[in-house]
């Protein structure tokens, strides 16, 4: 934003003239944000983030991302374009937010430029090769770019380029997390990111975890949901589907849910292994194990805002687990009945008859056991009429022969309990 503001209003030339004696403030002209078309290269989180200020300033706002979902554009106000050459086609103001890759390196060349509107202003933050220099200084000398901010370049240090003898454009030496702020942040980032590695938990930042395009705050908000999700998947189908679906709904479907994918592998592969599962390690045991995982998505909202669905057959049977985010996470849904359950450290998920009665036999099965229930919700399904299941919350772990004798209790149909070993 300050370089967008700085070439905009011609802040670095206005003061190099006034220091040089110089009072000639028609020369300095410049135009304003409010009403220009701004388009952002690349929405994740840094080029969301400038939409969320620009549009403060008034702007309105297109968007090119390949990786991006419309919804989530729309969220963060941004409209999307089809094409990179639509969005140069139609932005007042161009923002680079992408990676150097092979895809990206010289994306900005002369070509590009000459589908931009005469008098574009260009911005790059994200990194050098992105934009072709020499085509960029000949787009500026013609007048088709009326401005150009730059803080990064294909060879740093700059030390010869075209640009220096080009009054409207702002260079300056890699700036972008040149802030106390930003490096006190990457000192107590690593930290936080050690802790998080050696509690087992996902570090977002770690360069050996593949989580696709940036992680959004509600992908962030599932992830112990999925990880937890995966363990009671397992306890209830007894283990491993060929294929396991993971299904994210309402809000949570509007963005790419690489994280909760690995979040659920992990949870299933430590519920079914005595081999230590990490996010690293998770996709190559589910490979060694046969297992394929198959990602689906629908914006609609059913029960909630967002919702996580695991599911699979296991031998011939279809199993479905699902969970969200209120106030804290919950179970929201186990083999097609509705419910609403914490997570807790010990479970018990009972299937019964749906008959007078059974909450008692129950109840006074667990008070002869001495076992506390912290919390119980019942559930009904429609494909299984008759049926019903208590889900419980309990103070201690079962053992295999008082499961036996919760299983014996007439009308229970099936009785498992669930260790999710929340810490």
């Amino acid at each position: 934003m300050a370089l967008l503001l700085a070439q905009a209003r011609n802040i670095a030339q206005a003061d190099a003239a006034v220091r040089a004696g110089s009072w000639s403030r028609n020369r300095f002209r410049g135009v304003e944000l409010n009403g220009k078309t701004l388009g952002i290269v690349g929405l994740g989180r840094i080029g969301s983030l400038v939409a969320k200020r620009a549009a403060a300033f008034g702007m309105q706002l297109i968007g090119y991302d390949p990786y991006v979902l419309p919804a989530s554009a729309s969220r963060a106000g941004v409209e999307l374009a089809e094409t990179l050459e639509a969005l140069c086609e139609k932005a007042d103001f161009i923002t680079i937010h992408l990676p150097r890759t092979r895809e990206t390196e010289g994306l900005i060349g002369a070509d590009m430029l000459a589908l931009m509107r005469d008098g574009v202003r260009i911005v790059n933050t994200s990194r050098g090769g992105i934009i072709d220099e020499e085509a960029l200084a000949e787009a500026v000398r013609s007048g088709k770019v009326a401005g150009a901010a730059l803080d990064v370049y294909a060879i740093e240090p700059l030390r010869d380029s075209p640009l220096f003898e080009l009054p409207q454009v702002v260079l300056t030496p890699h700036l972008g997390a040149s802030t106390r702020e930003a490096q006190d942040r990457a000192g107590t980032d690593v930290a936080d990111a050690v802790v998080s590695a050696l509690k087992g938990e996902l570090v977002l930042s770690a360069v050996n975890v593949d989580l696709g395009e940036d992680v959004s705050d509600e992908v962030r908000r599932f992830l112990a949901v999925a990880e937890h999700l995966g363990k009671l998947f397992v306890s209830l189908a007894g283990g491993l589907p060929r294929v396991l679906t993971i299904r994210a709904e309402g809000r949570l479907g509007g963005y790419p849910i690489r994280p909760l994918h690995l979040g659920v592998l992990k949870g299933a592969l430590a519920g079914s292994s005595d081999a230590p599962v990490s996010y690293v390690n998770a996709p190559a045991m589910a490979a060694d194990r046969g297992v394929r995982v198959e990602e689906e998505s629908s914006e609609e909202a059913r029960r909630y805002q967002s919702v996580l669905e695991v599911s699979g057959v296991v031998a011939g049977r279809t199993v479905s687990v699902s969970g969200t985010v209120g106030r804290g996470p919950l179970i929201a849904g186990i083999l097609g009945f509705s419910l609403e359950l914490p997570l807790a450290n010990h479970l018990v998920v009972i299937r019964n008859e749906d008959v007078s009665g059974m909450i008692g036999r129950v109840g006074t099965l667990f008070g002869k056991l001495d076992i506390n229930i912290a919390d119980m919700v019942l559930g009904r399904s429609q494909n299984e009429p008759g049926m019903a299941m208590m889900a419980l919350c309990v103070d201690r772990s079962m053992t295999d022969t008082e499961l036996n004798e919760l299983r014996g209790i007439g009308g229970v149909g099936e009785a498992v309990a669930v260790e999710l070993d929340l810490g």
